[in-house]
């Protein structure tokens, strides 16, 4: 008989949200975590909850404050005395944040059962799983095992990080000053978010982007508003640039290729934020013979079953979305699976996206081009900011909420959203697209006046050229 029902290598939020959901259907259940805090004490929540989502919206919402003590409150009537900038204590108020919540997560665990392994769990074969800790060693068996490491920050040759003046995204989180000029390779949700903090604390800051479009992915006309703003806010954004090489030498010394012409810049530090690749280092992937794709991610089905009998995975480690909430979610429905509950196959199209700058960039569906690209045809509807009543009494009136609606059925096929509040503006559309409701749906809705979710229903109306308020 084996140790457990279930036992989940990683507590990020994938996997710690997948063996709570395990111990809740009655399953016996362990996790293992290898994750220490920088005083080496074993913690749980993984990336996200240590080095990743939390702490960077820790400095994010902190930064978001100063900035507007500094140059939006007069406009209220507000006059204060220069802001005094003291990035220790921000920096214990995100470490703070986190032990909170990293210390919620095993009270959870006791409270429901979950057995937490501490140590570095790899597969010996299915259903049987090695956990190192320290020079000690154990072994563990579960009728089912589910692998949720994770992702780690990818590398480029050009640019070593060596956690002093070139850094990565962990390092980022942790300047005890302003760099006066920052450096960040790559302009992509986690570049754009970074630089966003250190911008607003007052660092000049310049983002180097190989691809010669900003954000790819998104529809090009928020982008497009997205950049303008940016540009703005004094993001030094430079497109098509490809780095070559930097030197760490009392600072950094980048040099890149842009327009054919190589140039050379300095910056006091220098972020590597061009993505994240699968964490399958020490697994035993390889030994057990579990089948990963040409980029290193875990090839699992709909129901996140490896090619190993009883051996699932999830998250990022898994491909897709590599998000936080992806991961939870498909967390919930593997537990649900292996608890013999019927589930509906995670729809990839239907998860947003979230960009955590000021204003927010949110995004689900599909972009107007890539509907073209398909010849699916389609109608769309827009509503700028400007027009919110509610946005203009908060001073926030950049941006737009775009639908997108099939032309023949008018269900949703896309939102998207750039503005105050994005994050939460999203998840309205999202059900609706879960649902299969339409514009229609929407605009028969009823939305609280005066608030920025009308900006959603008008954007709706807008779709059947029936917007009320521009």
């Amino acid at each position: 008989m084996a140790d457990y029902q279930l036992v989940v290598i990683g507590a990020g939020p994938g996997g710690y949200v997948c063996a709570l959901r395990a111990a809740q259907l009655g399953l016996k259940v362990a996790c293992t975590e290898s994750w220490r805090d920088p005083a080496g004490a074993p913690v749980l929540g993984g990336t996200c909850l240590n080095v990743g989502c939390i702490p960077s919206k820790a400095l994010l919402d902190s930064s978001h404050l100063y900035q507007h003590i500094s140059t939006g409150a007069a406009r209220h009537g507000i006059h204060c005395a220069p802001p005094q900038l003291d990035v220790p204590t921000m920096l214990k108020r995100k470490d703070d944040i986190v032990k909170s919540l990293t210390d919620g997560i095993a009270a959870l665990f006791r409270k429901h059962g979950v057995d937490w392994i501490q140590g570095h769990g790899r597969l010996l074969a299915p259903g049987w799983i090695e956990v190192s800790h320290g020079d000690k060693q154990s072994r563990v068996s579960a009728e089912q095992v589910v692998i949720a490491t994770g992702s780690i920050p990818a590398a480029i040759p050009q640019a070593t990080v060596n956690n002093q003046n070139i850094v990565d995204s962990t390092g980022a989180l942790e300047f005890t000053e302003v760099p006066a000029e920052l450096g960040i390779i790559g302009a992509g949700v986690i570049g754009l978010e970074l630089g966003s903090v250190w911008a607003r604390l007052g660092a000049r800051v310049t983002l180097l982007e190989a691809l010669p479009d900003l954000l790819p992915s998104v529809d090009r006309e928020l982008s497009a508003v997205a950049q303008k703003s940016y540009r703005n806010q004094g993001l030094n954004l430079l497109l098509g640039a490809t780095v070559s090489a930097a030197e760490d030498n009392q600072g950094v010394t980048v040099q890149y290729r842009q327009n054919d012409a190589v140039q050379q810049t300095h910056f006091n530090k220098l972020i590597v934020a061009v993505g994240r690749h699968p964490n399958t280092s020490g697994l035993g992937a390889a030994e057990v013979g579990l089948k990963l794709d040409a980029r290193g991610f875990i090839q699992v089905d709909t129901l996140g079953r490896t090619n190993l009998p009883g051996v699932r995975a999830i998250g990022d480690v898994t491909g897709g979305p590599m998000l936080a909430h992806k991961a939870s979610e498909e967390g919930v429905r593997i537990a649900d699976s292996i608890a013999g509950r019927t589930i509906t196959p995670l729809n990839h199209d239907h998860v947003p996206w979230v960009i955590y700058t000021w204003p927010e960039l949110a995004w689900a569906g599909s972009t107007a081009e890539a509907l073209q690209s398909r010849g699916i045809a389609f109608r769309s509807g827009a509503f700028p900011f400007f027009a919110s009543g509610r946005a203009k009494a908060m001073g926030e009136t950049t941006g737009m909420v775009k639908l997108l609606s099939d032309a023949q059925t008018d269900r949703l096929l896309g939102v998207h959203i750039f503005g105050p509040s994005a994050s939460e503006l999203i998840a309205e559309a999202v059900l609706a697209m879960e649902y299969e409701a339409s514009s229609e749906d929407l605009a028969r809705t009823i939305h609280a006046h005066p608030s920025l979710s009308e900006a959603v229903h008008e954007a709706a109306l807008a779709v059947n050229d029936q917007a009320l308020h521009i």
